[in-house]
């Protein structure tokens, strides 16, 4: 039997008309809600503290992923390329405990946070995580004083942050879709209007509607896949060729995991097992289902332990590519605010 969330989730890609009649007063009062807190924001009503150096939000409206996470990467991984030191700072959705952490070598995801440990490892750019974004800031500055500047993984709504530019991320999928709706009814955080006001919306997964012309800078993102390699060994690649007779299970702890699988698939790999669980999940050896592979994403791979020797999980990494270049863009941004780095 499905589970509330499964049902209300649903509800949100196919909405029933019964269910929106019985959500949308509570999306009404939440969408009254989320409008004020922005005129506060905006009109210096809220307690909002600016760093010491440009701050760069990468966010979305949606409650549900959108492949901000890759986005963030591509983003720092541009910023380095072009000779920036950039940090980032995260909620840290899903660690244990509270407070402040600056990771480290030794970082685990139990202490910071799947995305945030995954985001460590890919752009090997220094990353704090704090439910108070701007404490987190401070925290990365003190420990990396070199930072020119912070990109802020998440937090559009955070608004105790100050930012100099901020960055939404929307589905393609969504962009053509007029039944969209604020929560619970819908999947949204804040209105479609929202969009109004950011720097530049980047589309994810695919090409926008044509009716969808929310910001004048727009960017598009795709997710490009990688050579499997095996867990904690990221120098033995996968030959899928050799999977032809073996059992092969596919196992996702993420926001759409059907992403994943689907990937896995158009490269060939059958898969005679699909296992999805819930965004953020903690996952262990003893959770893998008896298969000759077991095929995983990057974000559940930073779950387990660096020294462990699973030979039979492999893992599939993917990358966004941001056409046109928005670290340019966010470069120039910067620039012409006078937040030049």
């Amino acid at each position: 039997m499905p589970k509330l969330h499964q049902i209300v989730e649903r509800h949100w890609q196919r909405p029933y008309p019964l269910l929106s009649l019985l959500l949308k007063p509570f999306s009404w009062l939440f969408g009254k809600i989320a409008a004020k807190r922005w005129r506060d924001f905006l009109a210096g009503r809220l307690k909002s503290e600016k760093l010491p150096v440009p701050v760069v939000v990468v966010g979305n409206i949606h409650a549900g992923g959108v492949g901000k996470t890759p986005v963030t990467a591509a983003l720092v991984n541009g910023l380095t390329a072009r000779g920036i030191r950039a940090g980032i700072v995260s909620r840290g959705y899903g660690r244990e405990g509270g407070g402040t952490y600056v990771l480290n070598e030794q970082s685990t995801a139990a202490q910071a946070g799947d995305e945030p440990l995954l985001l460590y490892r890919q752009t090997g750019a220094p990353v704090a995580v704090g439910a108070r974004r701007a404490e987190a800031g401070r925290a990365l500055l003190a420990a990396h004083p070199d930072i020119q500047v912070i990109v802020a993984d998440d937090g559009l709504q955070h608004y105790a942050l100050q930012r100099d530019v901020e960055i939404a991320v929307f589905p393609a999928a969504d962009t053509g879709r007029t039944d969209l709706d604020l929560l619970p009814n819908g999947s949204l955080r804040e209105p479609l209007s929202r969009l109004d006001s950011v720097d530049a919306v980047v589309v994810s997964g695919g090409k926008a509607d044509a009716s969808f012309a929310p910001s004048e800078n727009m960017f598009h993102s795709r997710i490009e896949t990688g050579q499997i390699y095996r867990l904690n060994q990221p120098s033995e690649i996968l030959n899928t060729g050799r999977l032809k007779n073996q059992t092969v299970v596919a196992v996702a702890g993420i926001a759409k995991p059907e992403r994943f699988f689907d990937s896995l698939r158009n490269m060939g790999i059958t898969l005679n097992q699909t296992v999805a669980l819930p965004d953020h999940a903690d996952i262990a050896a003893a959770d893998l289902p008896n298969a000759d592979a077991v095929i995983i994403t990057e974000k559940d791979a930073v779950k387990f332990s660096d020294d462990l020797n699973l030979n039979h999980v492999w893992v599939l990494p993917v990358c966004a590519i941001i056409e046109p270049d928005l670290a340019a863009f966010v470069l120039e941004r910067l620039k012409d605010s006078r937040q030049v780095v």
